[in-house]
């Protein structure tokens, strides 16, 4: 399939709506067309013409135009092609034309009305209100984060085996214990810089990876300590402490003296054979010791984290995942689905499923959230990856009052984060939604070699 754009260049939003439906998808900028190689042989125009945005077949006639709504115009030649596809191909997605990852920037702009999501961008009625209830979440959250305040990112980018779905820049540990502690001794450097430097309060502090307890025991506590003495006046200390063959009873003493209130345990599912095939060196008996440990040492909050749509799994056994981590009563359930990364070993077409034989994802998400909200969980952030399994979601739930701050703050794109630690993204939010980025190198012997060159530039970038 070749489809040429007249009268605009939204190539971006073309090529994404075209993924749902096939792979292979090409943007050619220069030539102003988007190209499919395992679809059918054809040529389509995406054009504006007189302001209306229309999609049609070279050849035919411009058809007429039967929509009431006055979309901006990279929305509206998104709507009409999606509109096309799913009558050529008889296929719809939950999320109707909406391809970018926030729906709740969307749900908030039609004053949090489901029906307006549904009327004007094909959503599903469940998605709507789900964006709509979550974004309403979102809202109340950051009206709780001072503008002002600023949240601090650490990135440990280091995992004990690197599961088969994932991508993440992070090195396997095994075959970097040597640059472990030389890492945490360089990160402490720019930490110090950051909090001597920085001149704002630091109110949420989120230690992510990779996998952060991958550190030996004493290099882990210095590294919790070190931001605990640095960030006094912090609201939200939160580790993503991972997989339980690294969580030792020395790291949950030492974060629980450190002021840590938030940590993670990420199973991903509690089926053991499943967890053996993707690479991860635990089993689900592993998850559930780590978890009551954790729980009687007394932390606030505690995430649990499942994916939807594995590849060695069907509906039932991620349902039954579900059902385990509901039985412990975790603070916490953060749902993701299934998506490809771009260097993962496991393969797009594994990934996408689009024969459904691993079953409805799609449902199996419709009966966990029924679980969740029954639960008394509530959704309040959520998210959405390109080339994710059936176009679906990732979506945090939590009890009322444990929501993640952080987590608010990074995904809503309303409130500065600034990263310490190698391939780490610093965030600037200016007025009328617009922000900057500033990157950090992702090799982490370049970032050991001189971290206080990159914290200098991370402190600029917020002066």
């Amino acid at each position: 399939m070749r489809v040429i754009l007249k009268g605009h260049a939204n190539t971006y939003g073309i090529s994404d709506v075209l993924r749902l439906f096939y792979s292979d998808v090409k943007e050619d900028k220069e030539n102003n067309e988007v190209t499919s190689a395992d679809s059918p042989e054809m040529t389509l125009i995406s054009e504006i013409f007189e302001g209306i945005a229309y999609t049609y077949e070279e050849g035919q006639a411009r058809p007429g135009f039967d929509d009431t709504y006055e979309l901006d115009p990279k929305r509206a030649v998104k709507k009409s092609f999606y509109k096309y596809m799913t009558e050529l191909t008889s296929v719809s997605y939950p999320w109707g034309c909406l391809t970018g990852i926030r729906p709740t920037v969307v749900a908030a702009e039609e004053n949090f009305e489901p029906q307006m999501l549904s009327d004007k961008y094909y959503v599903r009625d469940d998605k709507a209100e789900l964006a709509c209830i979550t974004g309403r979440k979102e809202h109340r959250l950051l009206e709780e984060i001072p503008e002002k305040d600023l949240g601090l990112y650490v990135g440990i980018p280091f995992c004990p085996s690197r599961c088969e779905y994932c991508s993440f820049i992070s090195a396997d540990a095994t075959k970097h214990l040597g640059i472990l502690d030389k890492y945490e001794e360089a990160l402490s450097k720019e930490i110090s810089y950051i909090a001597s430097n920085i001149n704002r309060d630091v109110s949420m502090i989120y230690v992510g990876g990779g996998t952060p307890t991958v550190l030996s025991d004493k290099t882990f506590e210095k590294l919790i300590q070190n931001l605990a003495d640095k960030f006094p006046k912090r609201s939200e200390f939160t580790v993503e402490a991972g997989r339980p063959d690294t969580i030792t009873s020395y790291k949950l003493d030492a974060m629980k003296e450190a002021g840590v209130d938030r940590i993670c345990i990420n199973p991903q599912t509690m089926r053991s054979e499943t967890l053996a095939r993707l690479n991860r060196k635990h089993s689900a008996e592993d998850v559930l010791r780590v978890y009551e440990e954790a729980s009687a040492k007394g932390f606030d909050v505690i995430n649990m984290d499942l994916i939807a749509g594995l590849k060695y799994e069907k509906d039932e056994d991620f349902l039954y995942s579900l059902g385990k981590l509901l039985e412990l009563a975790p603070e916490n359930i953060t749902i993701h689905t299934l998506y490809k990364k771009r260097r993962a070993s496991m393969g797009k077409e594994e990934v996408l499923d689009r024969n459904f034989t691993r079953g409805s994802v799609d449902d199996a998400l419709k009966t966990a959230y029924e679980m969740l909200f029954g639960a008394g969980y509530i959704p309040y952030y959520l998210y959405r990856q390109k080339d994710t399994g059936h176009g679906l979601e990732n979506t945090g739930f939590a009890r009322p009052g444990k929501e993640c701050r952080y987590n608010v703050a990074m995904m809503t794109d309303k409130r500065d984060i600034i990263s310490a630690g190698a391939g780490g993204m610093s965030k600037r939010i200016f007025e009328h939604g617009r922000y900057e980025r500033c990157p950090c190198t992702k090799d982490p012997h370049e970032y050991i070699r001189d971290p206080l060159k990159y914290a200098e530039k991370k402190v600029r970038f917020f002066h």
